[in-house]
């Protein structure tokens, strides 16, 4: 079994370097949750590039080459304790030829963030350090549970993960254990062939995603069935699935977990018999619950969905 790091919890006063690795933010998006890790007695420190903009067919915060000085700097140094997202959106895969892990392989910490940072957090991951699966930055700006972001600082006081949740009709039952792998499914799918892939073998895996076409969300389900990861793993754990298809055609098009998405989910799993759970709340929606990807977690589906890490 893979020899998994996971970083020493915080102290009170302890500084979390705060960056965009891919998309831009507004100074006004960030200010909530910022005041919110200073309320939790920790200082967060900016990004020299958090507030850069630079057009190039996207809206990204800063040139590839900011971008990685930033993420560098603040897995790196001595100093930073947490590193935490302001946002998603595109430009991580940018960043992995260059990332640097020589001062944080002797003091690693926790990497926060979801959407696109799912390709920062398998880089993690291959190299043995585990990462937080939840809420950026920016996320509050637009509302959010108050427990997506107290979860995640439960995890970073070091205290123990563990989820009991309604059972969904298309989950399968059973129960598994196993190394969590996953996140973001458009960043999962945007990986398989390459180095930075998640090693799926005896993996149970978590899929996310938002404002996909079906025939497209077919499509990356499709090929990670061509690419056997549904043959290597122990278990899958389907988070959310919003703004699906076209807002016109789709009644569903705001709600969290979209039937039709789960359903096209459930007709390619479904010769795999693997525990299975659908409507966990992580991913692009409001009840944005924290996960520990390089944790190993007990899955135990039947009436109850139960999830229990064991980060040490």
């Amino acid at each position: 079994m893979q020899n998994i790091i996971f970083p020493k919890p915080l102290k009170k006063g302890d500084k979390i370097a705060i960056i965009s690795p891919a998309g831009s933010v507004e100074i006004p998006q960030l200010e909530k949750t910022l005041e919110l890790i200073k309320s939790k007695g920790y200082e967060p420190i900016l990004g020299e590039n958090l507030y850069t903009k630079y057009q190039n067919g996207y809206s990204y915060a800063g040139t590839e080459k900011q971008r990685i000085n930033d993420i560098n700097w603040a897995l790196n140094d001595k100093e930073i304790s947490a590193v935490w997202t302001s946002r998603g959106g595109y430009g991580c895969q940018h960043l992995l030829q260059d990332l640097k892990l020589t001062e944080f392989k002797k003091n690693p910490k926790c990497y926060i963030g979801y959407s696109d940072n799912t390709v920062i957090q398998s880089y993690l991951l291959k190299k043995g350090f585990a990462s937080i699966h939840g809420q950026t930055i920016k996320t509050s700006s637009f509302g959010v549970t108050e427990e997506s972001y107290e979860l995640i600082f439960d995890i970073l006081k070091g205290k123990k993960l563990n989820y009991k949740i309604d059972s969904n009709p298309n989950n399968r039952v059973g129960e598994t254990s196993g190394i969590l792998v996953g996140g973001n499914l458009a960043l999962v799918y945007a990986l398989l062939g390459t180095s930075y892939s998640f090693d799926f073998t005896d993996k149970i895996l978590f899929i996310e995603d938002i404002g996909e076409n079906f025939y497209a969300l077919d499509r990356m389900i499709m090929s990670l069935e061509l690419a056997d990861v549904f043959k290597k793993i122990k278990g899958l754990i389907i988070g959310g699935m919003t703004n699906m298809g076209k807002e016109t055609e789709n009644k569903e098009y705001e709600e969290s977990f979209d039937s039709f998405a789960y359903q096209l989910i459930a007709d390619r799993v479904s010769k795999y018999d693997v525990p299975t759970v659908f409507g966990f709340p992580n991913g692009h929606i409001f009840d944005n619950r924290p996960l520990i990807i390089g944790s190993e977690i007990n899955l135990k589906v039947g009436k109850k969905v139960i999830v229990e890490f064991h980060q040490s």
